[in-house]
């Protein structure tokens, strides 16, 4: 299916809804809970939720969840999850991917990444403009659902054995690149959000990589977990 009939799919807010919360959950869903969410029938929901596999947005598998096996446990049910597929659409036909693939090559060859971190914390000092620095991890949340990061929260427990709540991304807008040239990439958006975040607040960013996460987290630095 072409990326403007899959982006197409959306147009009915139903569908747009049940959509949202499979991708916001970051695990797998059933139709009952997505149903609920959505605020619509199971039949309904089932429905959308099918259509949306078959526009590429979704993927569906089946599991028991209770949680049981063997007699007794009940039939698999159908779940969902956002497919890993990338989508965009550029009206005329634009190909930024090739240029930023283009440009990370030659940064990484000529050895310029401290100059390319350089120029990225800068960029997230003036996209903050002049706004005071994060002074919670709620409030870097707001900013970073605002550039598409997909911010939740997550408890970590600490040396101490408390548990110190940091903020993970459940979606990295530079990912086409970071397949190609990961530790260049990476380097710059962890320089970005440092940026962004501000030098003399009280959150840090810091890398810690998770597969299908973006690999920087954030976190208070009065909770230092290292």
């Amino acid at each position: 299916m072409e990326d403007i009939d899959a982006i197409a799919a959306l147009q009915d807010p139903v569908r747009r809804r049940l959509y949202e919360y499979v991708a916001a959950q970051g695990r797998e869903v059933g139709r009952n809970e997505a149903a609920e969410a959505a605020g619509v029938a199971r039949t309904l929901a089932a429905h959308h939720l099918d259509r949306l596999t078959e526009a590429g947005l979704l993927e569906s598998g089946s599991r028991r969840l209770t949680g049981r096996s063997g007699p007794g446990a009940g039939r698999p049910a159908k779940v969902y999850t956002r497919a890993r597929a990338e989508r965009a659409v550029s009206l005329p036909a634009r190909d930024y991917r090739t240029a930023a693939e283009l440009l990370a090559e030659a940064v990484e060859q000529a050895g310029l990444d401290a100059g390319l971190c350089a120029a990225a914390r800068r960029r997230g000092e003036t996209l903050r403009d002049s706004a005071a620095p994060c002074g919670s991890l709620e409030e870097a949340m707001e900013m970073l659902a605002a550039r598409g990061y997909e911010p939740h929260l997550e408890g970590v427990e600490g040396a101490t054995g408390t548990a110190a709540r940091v903020v993970r991304m459940r979606n990295c807008p530079f990912h086409a690149v970071v397949e190609r040239f990961p530790p260049l990439v990476c380097g710059m958006n962890l320089a970005l959000l440092e940026g962004l975040l501000g030098a003399d607040g009280p959150l840090r960013a810091r890398m810690d990589a998770r597969p299908g996460e973006c690999c920087v987290v954030v976190e208070d630095s009065k909770n230092n977990i290292d």
